[in-house]
């Protein structure tokens, strides 16, 4: 994402992995989440782990929005297994899919050789004046999910926005 004069506005990062909920492994992909956004120039409010529960999860979207986020990124729970509930708890707080954006990191994860990216359920929308991305648990795909949404994220808080001059 690139870097602006002004900040793009407000961030929290959702960690959807029931061992970093419950304190058996350390976080190593909110780092990374916090060290993107803040390079692409947003002020990340924090980094909140969940269980992948559909209720855990909605809660923790909900909470962001109500509390004025202007993005919320998801890491974790996209794929197809049952424990993958991240797209389902989602779909229940959007308001409007963009669903150009997710076939868009969907398309840049294969392009880079992840198989597994084919098979992401990830949803991408809007939730009241927030966007609300998923993005697979991996790092790599943490990397390529951020480098794909460079462009596309700060054209769409600023439509959210009313900034963008139209």
């Amino acid at each position: 994402m690139e870097r602006s004069a002004q900040r793009l506005g407000r961030a929290l990062i959702v960690i959807v992995d029931d061992r970093v909920a419950h304190g058996e492994h350390d976080d190593n992909v909110g780092p990374l989440v916090t060290e993107l956004l803040e390079e692409a120039g947003f002020i990340v409010d924090g980094v909140v782990s969940v269980e992948g529960e559909t209720v855990a999860i909605r809660n923790a979207l909900n909470t962001a929005v109500i509390g004025g986020a202007d993005l919320v990124v998801t890491v974790g729970g996209t794929g197809v297994s049952p424990r993958d509930v991240t797209p389902d708890a989602t779909q229940g707080v959007l308001d409007r899919p963009i669903p150009g954006i997710a076939e868009a990191l969907r398309s840049s994860g294969l392009a880079a050789g992840a198989v597994d990216a084919g098979v992401s359920r990830g949803l991408v929308g809007v939730s009241g004046s927030t966007l609300v991305v998923n993005l697979a648990g991996s790092r790599s795909a943490v990397r390529d999910g951020m480098a794909t949404l460079s462009s596309l994220v700060p054209y769409v808080i600023g439509e959210l926005s009313g900034l963008d001059g139209n």
